[in-house]
């Protein structure tokens, strides 16, 4: 193993032991691996997009939350690589021929890391703070009469009306994602961070090493017990990949992929398009896609304060902005990106381009014309920019030039992650540290359906940051739930499409293939839209 570089020691040095003493210590320590892992690495050092620095899954919707919640929890239903929910946590289920009563009986043996026992009333009280939370949690708890334990291992769902997304809502991959904790955890609020971190799933979080944006510790949870059914994505056997994990943060792109290179971390979970290059002809790295656009961009304007509380000032920004710019600038390469203006992703079942002016190049002197007529009055502009996320570095200042050209006053204001996340849920005017501009990449998985896509909510200050207020954007959200014919679902659809542009909900600014680089070592990795460390073939 080759000793740490210099520019890497500048990063991870003070915070971290050498790689070979890391191996030689997990080694020693960790229990002997199974047969079917004689061969597999007893520790993973990775490098995932975003520094680590909140712990609950349900409090916050960012990746980097969602990542770590998938080493920790579990949850009752998953969806395979076909798109399909399958049980996980549950062993049997049965539902009533009226479609109102739903009764799930857990798996035998399931256990917290605590070594307690988990228990139908540790589902109810998780699911009710999850619902409490995520839009499509909130559409099901809205249809409950009643859920609640029936026994120990027991959960009985009663419906007001039938709900066709039960499964579907309970398998849901993206955050906030349904995870099970303890009853003891799960009681807290769901607007209240969780102080422990305790689920089900393959891995332990180790707190003692945990240091907020800095570095995260896991270990293989020997008292899981894996399904049978052979995995497939967030499906099936969950058997740990390695004994041991180690999420490290490197946010410069180039120093994370020269650790990959020279062997000092084993998984970078985002490489930029122009440095795979670099990885490729490297014999123990190997460079792939988590699947054809499975990311999206989006650029979502604040309803709540001006100027974008006008619509007429949305479908100016609208105008002036052009995909093909962000991607270019950020992507660079058209084999990785794709033009696409579908609000729900162009690989949705639902995708429709209708109303999508940005996917063209933009017409200033209409945006000009279109600017004047709105009645904007200069109020300025505050664009806000993550410093510590590469894969969205290049979207402020494209965003900032496009609406200087059409005639708005626009300032960029810098930040890391984590405080842009703090400082979006913010209501008050930009002079007082509010904003109007923020700018995501989604995966495809969070926006497929109008459900779960958090840039169609149209509850306002109840919903979704940005804030957009829209009855019947709402009215059509709860008809697509409602309904369970595939050619009624793509109607209403299509019409979420055409409301979505008339009223600017948010920009889709185009798709993309994102790539994960790792080491060859860990190759029996499952394959899945998202970073999964546990292995493909138990």
């Amino acid at each position: 193993m080759k000793p740490f570089t210099s520019t890497v020691s500048r990063w991870l040095a003070p915070l971290v032991l050498p790689i070979a003493t890391a191996m030689v210590t997990a080694i020693a320590t960790a229990p002997a691996a199974t047969t079917a892992h004689a061969q597999a690495p007893t520790t993973a050092r990775i490098v995932l997009h975003a520094p680590l620095r909140v712990l609950d899954p349900v409090l916050t919707n960012a990746y980097i939350t969602r990542n770590h919640g998938y080493l920790v929890y579990d949850t009752l239903f998953a969806m395979d690589a076909a798109g399909k929910p399958q049980p996980q946590m549950v062993e049997a289920w049965k539902v009533s021929p009226d479609q109102l009563t739903y009764t799930f009986t857990l798996r035998k043996g399931l256990k917290f890391h605590d070594g307690s026992a988990v228990t139908a009333d540790d589902v109810v009280a998780s699911l009710k703070r999850w619902g409490d939370r995520d839009p499509m949690g909130q559409r099901l708890m809205a249809a409950m009469d009643k859920m609640e334990a029936s026994g120990a291992d027991t959960v009985q769902m009663r419906l007001k009306h039938p709900f066709g997304l039960m499964l579907d809502a309970l398998a849901k991959p993206g955050s906030p994602v349904p995870f099970i904790m303890p009853r003891r955890i799960a009681a807290a609020p769901a607007s209240q961070a969780i102080t422990e971190v305790v689920g089900s799933g393959p891995y332990k979080f180790v707190p003692g090493d945990f240091q907020p944006g800095v570095k995260a510790t896991y270990v293989k949870f020997a008292d899981y017990v894996p399904r049978k059914d052979a995995p497939s994505a967030f499906a099936g056997a969950k058997v740990a990949l390695v004994d041991r994990i180690e999420l490290v943060n490197i946010s410069d792109a180039q120093t994370a992929i020269n650790a990959l290179r020279s062997g000092e971390v084993d998984f970078v979970e985002d490489v930029p398009p122009d440095l795979m290059p670099q990885l490729e002809g490297v014999k123990a790295v190997a460079l792939k896609p988590y699947g054809k656009n499975s990311n999206a961009f989006t650029m979502r304007m604040n309803w709540h304060q001006p100027p974008f509380n006008n619509v007429k000032v949305r479908r100016v920004a609208l105008a002036a902005l052009s995909e093909v710019d962000y991607l270019d600038a950020q992507i660079g390469d058209a084999n990785v990106y794709q033009i696409c203006g579908a609000v729900l992703t162009c690989v949705s079942p639902y995708a429709s381009e209708e109303g999508a002016t940005q996917t063209k190049k933009p017409d200033l002197a209409r945006a000009k014309a279109l600017l004047k007529e709105s009645g904007y009055d200069g109020t300025k502009v505050v664009i806000l920019h993550p410093t510590d996320l590469p894969i969205l570095s290049s979207f402020a200042s494209v965003t900032a030039q496009s609406l200087k050209q059409a005639g708005f006053n626009v300032e960029i204001q810098s930040m890391d992650w984590a405080t842009l996340l703090a400082r979006r849920t913010k209501k008050e005017p930009v002079a007082q540290g509010g904003w109007s501009i923020f700018h995501s990449s989604f995966s495809s998985l969070d926006l497929l359906s109008p459900v779960i896509n958090p840039n169609l909510d149209g509850r306002g200050e109840a919903g979704y940051v940005g804030w957009s207020r829209n009855e019947e954007m709402e009215k059509l959200r709860d008809q697509f739930a409602g309904e369970s014919d595939m050619a009624k679902r793509k109607q209403i659809a299509a019409s979420i499409q055409k409301l979505s542009y008339d009223q600017v909900f948010f920009v889709p600014l185009g798709g993309y293939s994102k790539y994960k680089g790792y080491s060859k070592r860990l190759a029996n990795m499952v394959d899945a839209p998202l970073p999964l460390f546990w292995a493909a073939k138990p």
